[in-house]
């Protein structure tokens, strides 16, 4: 796979004018489905073990046919499974008690057999489709990674969506029409982003290119990883249907309401990044922006009153510090990649039914619609639950009981950020719209619709 960027651009065509990326077309058209490659799931877990047990709890109601789960976590994560009947014995459990998300990463790769390894973090949860659209584009020999949408806390709009690295640790957004899987080339001094929560690879590729860099403990180190794989002439497939839940939970370096605890892991991995992607005359400048930028984040913060100023000045204390130690750090060679050469421990998910079914009814039959949702949901069905109420407040969405899809909101309300706030509707066509804009990545509903 090892090629340099001037040998990729002989093989794939030139660069697009502008230094953008390059869209090297669509993934395969016309064809079946890329469902004979074995996936494994890795799932990093440090003291979030409820958002763990929600996060599995999503990854076994996947449709795709052929994937194991490998879940590297510390002593709590452990515990936690330990009491879920639904993976006991039937998953891999991989011990890490070292806050190195890239040491944990790189020991779920260690114990993968499949020949896509995708990742998805603790307080994640794909939706039901994810690894059908996610491995698609695996169907082109050319392609090494893939990641997909991300969507925010609210359970519907998007958090992170197609993006371009670069090499001083920003991005830039790349278009998609949003439906499309498609093929793309970086710029000559870029990657195209994977997002950690939303994204898988070849594994020969991760044992070719040594995995994760240990030397990135927290941030930007899939990005790293990214950039290898663009230096090796690797191309990213881009697939916007593959879309995963990120509730964003509270973790050693950010609080619930997404306020920095801390930012030393921030600065010494952008240090180290910007040093071995960025001349020495530019690296320095690159800091410098990234601080203002956490500096303006932080202000934010303090105007909404989530912090006080004096915290200001300590969480960006916090971001120099870590800038400081890892503008000294000479980091190792990136060390080989152990393999296990595990067994495929494949899973056989909890949906047993084909299809989709929609639950639809107004808010004063909370309890009913839940219970038929559940219901539906123990019988092995792929169920999402409309509670709809005579108002226009925004909907939102969210994986209740850990085992259906429960969305919330007016009948006169907006679901996405792109519809108007307000605007008249029928029940019946609503609930046909949402299930509409749903069904690509949870899959079409039989010809009925329970609702009242």
């Amino acid at each position: 796979m090892r090629r340099s960027r001037r040998a990729r651009s002989a093989l794939l065509g030139a660069q697009q004018p502008g230094g953008r990326a390059a869209d090297r077309g669509d993934a395969r058209r016309g064809g079946d489905a890329v469902t004979d490659l074995t996936v494994s799931v890795v799932v990093v877990s440090r003291g979030r073990p409820d958002a763990l047990a929600r996060c599995i709890a999503g990854i076994v109601r996947l449709h795709y046919p052929s994937f194991e789960i490998v879940v590297v976590a510390d002593r709590p994560g452990r515990r936690k499974l330990d009491t879920l009947p639904d993976v006991f014995n039937r998953i891999k459990i991989v011990a890490c008690d070292e806050a190195n998300i890239s040491v944990a990463r790189n020991l779920g790769i260690a114990h993968a057999a499949g020949e896509i390894v995708a990742f998805i973090d603790d307080d994640a949860v794909p939706e039901p489709l994810w690894l059908d659209h996610l491995v698609q584009g695996f169907g082109d020999p050319r392609v090494e990674a893939a990641t997909g949408y991300v969507i925010g806390p609210d359970g519907i709009n998007f958090q992170h969506r197609i993006t371009e690295a670069r090499p001083d640790g920003t991005g830039r957004p790349i278009r998609t029409d949003g439906k499309t899987i498609r093929l793309l080339q970086p710029s000559e001094d870029g990657a195209i982003k994977t997002e950690g929560t939303n994204m898988a690879f070849r594994r020969d590729t991760l044992l070719e290119l040594g995995g994760f860099d240990p030397v990135f403990r927290f941030y930007l180190d899939e990005t790293d990883l990214d950039m290898r794989v663009a230096l090796a002439g690797g191309i990213t497939a881009a697939a916007p249907l593959a879309q995963v839940h990120h509730a964003m939970a509270g973790s050693a370096q950010r609080r619930d309401d997404r306020v920095p605890s801390s930012l030393t892991d921030v600065g010494r991995s952008l240090a180290v990044f910007v040093r071995r992607y960025l001349s020495d005359g530019e690296w320095a400048r690159a800091g410098r922006a990234e601080r203002q930028r956490r500096r303006k984040s932080l202000i934010s913060h303090m105007v909404a009153g989530r912090i006080e100023p004096r915290d200001v000045r300590r969480i960006l204390s916090t971001f120099d510090a870590g800038w400081s130690e890892g503008s000294k750090l000479e980091p190792d060679p990136i060390p080989l990649l152990r393999s296990e050469d595990a067994e495929f421990l494949g899973f056989r998910a909890s949906v047993r039914q084909p299809g989709h079914r929609i639950v639809a009814g107004r808010t004063w039959q909370s309890r009913e619609k839940h219970a038929d949702a559940l219901r539906l949901a123990e019988q092995g069905w792929t169920v999402t639950l409309f509670l709809i109420s005579p108002t226009s407040r925004p909907h939102h969405a969210a994986y209740a009981n850990k085992m259906y899809w429960c969305q919330r909101g007016g009948l006169f309300g907006r679901s996405t950020r792109q519809e108007p706030h307000r605007r008249s509707w029928r029940f019946d066509a609503r609930i046909r719209a949402e299930q509409l804009r749903l069904s690509p990545v949870r899959g079409s509903p039989p010809a009925e619709v329970d609702k009242h």
